[in-house]
C-alpha cells in the first residue's frame, strides 16, 4: 500500500499533462488557423513556448511522487527536482510576463479585458507555484542537514 498513496496525485499529474497536451495538439492548430483569430494569432502560437517548463515541471512532479513512494523523499534527488519545478515556474511566469505587453496591446483594440485577466492568472499561479517549490525546497533542505547532523551524532 506504500504506492498507494500518492496514486490520486499521479492520476491528476497525468491528467493535466493529457489536457494540456490535447488542448496543443487539437484546439491551438485549429484557433491558429482560423480566420477569426485576427491580432490573437501571435499569442495562440505564443502559448506552445511555455508549455515545455509545464510538462518538465509535471515529469519532475512525478519523479518526486515516486521519490515519495520509495521512502527516499528526504533526498537531495527530492531538493533537485523541487529546484527544477521552481525554475519552470518562473521560467513560466517570465514568458507570459514578456507578452503582457502584446497582450494588453491587443486587449484594447478588441476590447477584450478577458485577455489580460487570463494572462495576470497565469502568472499569478506560475508564480505561486514557484514561491512553494521554493519553500519546500528549503524546507526539505534544512531537514536533510538535520538528518544528517543526527545520523553523525549516533
Amino acid at each position: 500500500m506504500k504506492q498507494g498513496s500518492t496514486i490520486f496525485l499521479r492520476f491528476v499529474v497525468i491528467l493535466l499533462g493529457l489536457g494540456a497536451l490535447s488542448v496543443l495538439v487539437f484546439v491551438l492548430p485549429s484557433a491558429i488557423s482560423s480566420d477569426k483569430t485576427g491580432l490573437f494569432r501571435p499569442l495562440l502560437i505564443g502559448m506552445y513556448g511555455p508549455a515545455i517548463p509545464f510538462f518538465i515541471a509535471l515529469f519532475q512532479t512525478l519523479k518526486l511522487l515516486k521519490y515519495i513512494d520509495s521512502n527516499t523523499a528526504f533526498s537531495n534527488f527530492s531538493v533537485g527536482a523541487l529546484k527544477i519545478i521552481k525554475y519552470c515556474g518562473i521560467a513560466i511566469s517570465a514568458m507570459y510576463a514578456a507578452g503582457m505587453p502584446y497582450i494588453f496591446r491587443v486587449a484594447d483594440q478588441d476590447d477584450a479585458p478577458g485577455a489580460v485577466a487570463m494572462g495576470l492568472v497565469i502568472i499569478g499561479a506560475s508564480f505561486t507555484v514557484a514561491v512553494f517549490a521554493a519553500v519546500l525546497q528549503r524546507l526539505l533542505k534544512n531537514a536533510i542537514d538535520i538528518k544528517s547532523e543526527n545520523d553523525l551524532t549516533v
